[in-house]
């Protein structure tokens, strides 16, 4: 169960080697997290971030959970719950994929749609059904900025972000009252080995703060987070100006 500030003590992370994903555990363990399952692929990388987390004094246990292979989302999922009750899922997988590579070579583009949200959709649904189960537990959907508007630099990736952000929106007003809590993170630009050789957006952030921003949410039960806070203004404008103009924007 979480404690009384709603800090989980048992972690289930989709998508174990992502910076975010591990800065946030890094947080929480320092709080108050013990026991953490980290889900993905199988490899030297899984197993070091779950070495590095036992060396917080955690109990960590790696799980093979791939996001393409949603007919085994069910049956993989379904064993972590089995061991006791997890008070929060935290949905980290995503790729970032290569726009002009993916115009050119339409299965690259699919590939980052089933990855990003049909593969989500999948993995959020499973747990979802898990913690209603249970009858408590927080779901936290790592989206992005990207997803508020589709721009000619990251259509691709920005697609398949917003449509898990409304899926996750209306999964959180599904379960409203069910004490099964959605928190949709959209952080802006992140400097981490994805974003590694692209040009920096304004209003950059990094994977230790937007754990910071999660751990914030968690405490007031927040339904959607925005990092930096500052987005939140920006994206609203975005949003209201006028097509023509927007296509003319440096972005």
């Amino acid at each position: 169960m979480k404690d009384a500030f709603g800090i989980p003590q048992s972690l289930l992370v989709l998508g174990g080697t992502s910076e975010i994903a591990l800065a946030t555990t890094r947080r929480l363990i320092a709080r108050r997290t013990r026991t953490v399952w980290l889900a993905g692929r199988p490899s030297h990388a899984l197993e070091r971030s779950a070495a590095d987390l036992r060396a917080l004094g955690a109990d960590v246990r790696t799980v093979a959970f791939d996001a393409l292979d949603p007919e085994s989302h069910e049956t993989v999922l379904g064993k972590v719950f089995a061991e006791g009750d997890i008070d929060m899922v935290l949905l980290a997988f995503g790729v970032l994929g290569d726009q002009a590579r993916d115009e050119r070579a339409p299965l690259n583009a699919v590939r980052v749609a089933q990855t990003n949200y049909t593969g989500a959709v999948s993995a959020s649904l499973v747990s979802a059904s898990a913690l209603q189960s249970q009858g408590h537990g927080s779901l936290v959907v790592l989206s992005s900025v990207a997803g508020e508007r589709a721009r000619r630099a990251n259509f691709i990736y920005g697609s398949s972000k917003a449509g898990l952000d409304v899926f996750c929106q209306g999964l959180g007003d599904a379960l409203h009252g069910t004490g099964v809590h959605v928190m949709v993170v959209r952080p802006g630009f992140v400097r981490s080995k994805m974003t590694a050789g692209l040009e920096e957006a304004p209003l950059a952030t990094t994977p230790e703060a937007v754990a910071t921003a999660i751990e914030l949410g968690l405490r007031r039960r927040s339904e959607t987070v925005w990092v930096p806070g500052a987005l939140r203004v920006v994206m609203s404008a975005l949003r209201h100006v006028p097509r023509v103009a927007f296509r003319r924007l440096p972005i």
